[in-house]
């Protein structure tokens, strides 16, 4: 067999990356520094794993959708093993890895033995292989608190601050190397990729091969798993998410065919480090994290299109007589416009700031107009979902305060409940040096070692929402304690139900910390005060308005006795109530603690009866304000109330910046409260 011939794309991938680097390096701070280099080798090393254990199959002709999804099972099997079944961190790892290598066998046999397309096998193992893990975890369990020992694997350094997991990657594309580009088994590859047919009728042991490379992407995507669980120090069933997308992106900005017949393993590094370059440019220049998914989507779109537009019948033909298969640079062209479109935004925004920032803005001062310096504090904000209107209301009071300080805010974060995505963010922000990082934990677990390592380098850290471990931060502003909302809700509850009855709860995710401290609460108040009244189940909306409108539908057909529904996260008590109102229950009341604007229809069409909550302008408004001081020097230990303000002078207790009582709105007031 001759062997094929393929033109390297490799000179024109480099000067794309070349130009990303030279435009983001001259229009980004701190993007050439070594320390930022370290982390996006870092954070390329899971994702970096799942697209070379790709290639392969890719040049092969077949697909891989169900790695991400292998990534979350495989990170909750080791969470079992290690946590549950107390089997030492090597042991637990190796049958990490068997369960990877299992997984990939099914789609193996069933893409290379029964001959099923390799996009339905995927497709259905991603489903499968992301139903199993939510089904061990009730997509609410996580397993934390690993050894220090095994975190080294995914957050220390070895000399020259190189990862601790590079040695593992740069095995894995060694490995990789060998089998794709010096072995007999990788120019099989090639030949079945162009034609399947051909490479049986010339003897190749195609069903062979093909198994081969879909194994291995098991076993690979479960070792991305346990190197994720290092790193974010946390193992979840949804680890892995959208893994799948960015992996493809990066093989097919390496040169390979979706059609299958070429790709290089090089080629795939090159495209990983575009898209890692990509992000963390963006990142740097505090642009929104969802600009990310929009330029990589785009570029995948354009790399697909452009690929098959350019594919022909000649190139198979040309493999098999070991002739040179062209490749035209409309590709390569398509890419680099996308990688500067994504760069000039990125320097057009930096120009933009740099001006408002050389001149001396005046800001109010207790009717006094004071200087803002020319280097402002940079204070940077992190949601727990951005799209969420809990925090959308928030993000007003943090640009309010943020405008009358004279400080620079970043407002950023994840679009959805996403643990990791919070973590990678912190990393750039400690990076980019900023003065202050106030985060909305989703997962104290998870955020704490990182949160840990910016106030190492100097930055001031608070937490507020929900709170991480007490030795992670400086401060945490605390809208309201545990027993406080608890005792509101509870003693609003009995009040509607004249003190006895049965009710459910809809939290946001099952995992929440600050969710999970309210139920407590919740719980204690019962059993002491309010003994006749039963809480019946508790249901997770994810913080999604869709979810708990289908999630309270279920429960008024499962417990039909039930005659109040409290919703304890913002877009689930409007959620609950379009459900209880298409349902005609009038006899079911709901309350819980949510925004008063998203709620005034029902309010008044008296489905809702109650809505609970602190003013989240002002809490977005007080974090601001609270960490510009604290970067200032201005709170500190010993520190009793701060002036806030038009908040006025608030409580601190300890390391807790109080904001006050929670609000009680009924149809009688809540429309004097607008947010």
């Amino acid at each position: 067999m001759k062997e094929v011939a393929i033109q390297d794309l490799t000179p024109w991938l480099l000067a794309v990356l070349l130009i990303e680097i030279l435009i983001f390096g001259t229009t980004t701070p701190h993007f050439l520094s070594w320390a930022n280099s370290v982390e996006i080798v870092r954070f390329s090393v899971e994702l970096g794993l799942l697209a070379v254990a790709l290639t392969p199959v890719i040049v092969s002709g077949g697909i891989d959708l169900s790695v991400g999804a292998m990534m979350g099972l495989a990170a909750i099997s080791f969470g079992i093993f290690w946590q549950d079944l107390h089997l030492p961190v090597p042991i637990a790892a190796m049958l990490t890895l068997a369960v990877g290598t299992a997984g990939g066998a099914v789609n193996g046999m069933l893409i290379a033995r029964l001959g099923v397309p390799a996009l339905i096998v995927t497709l259905g193992s991603m489903a499968l292989f992301r139903g199993v893990a939510e089904g061990l975890t009730e997509a609410a369990v996580s397993y934390s608190g690993f050894p220090g020992s095994f975190l080294l694997l995914g957050q220390g350094y070895l000399p020259l601050g190189l990862p601790a997991q590079l040695p593992i990657f740069a095995a894995v594309v060694a490995g990789y190397v060998v089998l794709l580009h010096r072995s007999i088994i990788g120019r099989a590859l090639y030949v079945i990729g162009f034609n399947a047919g051909a490479a049986r009728y010339a003897g190749v042991r195609v069903a062979r091969r093909l198994a081969l490379v879909y194994v291995l992407s098991g076993l690979v995507a479960s070792l991305a798993a346990v190197i994720y669980v290092a790193h974010v120090g946390q193992a979840r069933s949804d680890a892995g998410t959208g893994y799948e997308l960015s992996a493809i992106t990066a093989v097919l900005l390496g040169g390979a065919s979706v059609a299958g017949g070429r790709g290089t393993i090089h080629g795939t590094l090159i495209g990983l480090f575009i898209l890692a370059v990509l992000q963390n440019g963006l990142q740097l220049a505090a642009l929104p994290s969802e600009l990310t998914g929009v330029l990589t989507g785009a570029i995948l779109i354009a790399a697909i299109v452009i690929d098959r537009l350019r594919t022909r019948p000649q190139p198979a033909i040309a493999a098999a007589v070991g002739e040179e298969v062209p490749v035209k640079n409309t590709q390569v062209a398509v890419l680099c416009g996308a990688v500067l479109a994504g760069s000039l935004i990125v320097a057009g925004t930096n120009v933009w700031l740099v001006r408002s920032l050389a001149g001396t803005p005046v800001a109010p001062d207790g009717g006094r107009a004071a200087l803002v310096p020319a280097r402002r504090p940079v204070i940077a904000m992190m949601p727990k979902a951005k799209g969420d209107p809990y925090f959308v209301s928030a993000r007003k009071g943090a640009e309010e305060a943020a405008a009358e300080l004279g400080v620079e805010l970043i407002w950023d974060g994840p679009t959805s409940l996403d643990a990791a995505k919070q973590n990678d963010l912190v990393e750039s922000w400690i990076t980019r040096q900023v003065d202050a990082i106030a985060v909305a934990v989703q997962n104290p677990a998870s955020i704490s070692t990182v949160l840990r390592k910016a106030r190492g380098r100097g930055i001031t850290v608070l937490t507020w929402d929900a709170d991480a471990e007490p030795d992670a931060r400086d401060y945490f502003i605390n809208q309201a304690t545990p027993e406080g909302i608890g005792n509101t809700l509870t003693d609003e509850a009995a009040r509607l139900l004249d003190g006895h009855g049965d009710f459910a709860v809809i939290t946001g995710a099952l995992s929440a910390a600050n969710q999970n401290a309210w139920l407590a609460a919740i719980r204690q108040r019962l059993a002491g005060k309010h003994p006749d009244l039963r809480l019946v189940t508790v249901r997770p909306s994810d913080d999604d308005r869709d979810k708990a409108f289908a999630e309270t539908q279920t429960i008024l057909r499962a417990y039909p006795a039930v005659r109040l529904i409290m919703a304890i996260a913002a877009p689930a008590v409007p959620g609950a109530a379009e459900a209880v109102r298409q349902a005609g229950r009038t006899d079911v009341k709901v309350m819980g603690l949510s925004l008063p604007n998203i709620n005034k229809k029902y309010v008044h069409e008296g489905v809702v009866q109650v809505v609970v909550l602190w003013n989240t302008t002002d809490l977005g408004y007080l974090t601001v304000q609270a960490a510009t001081l604290a970067a200032r020097g201005s709170l500190g230990k010993g520190v009793t109330s701060i002036q806030a303000g038009r908040l006025g002078a608030m409580d601190v207790r300890g390391s807790e910046v109080l904001l006050g009582k929670p609000l009680v709105m009924t149809k009688a007031n809540i429309d004097q409260y607008d947010f």
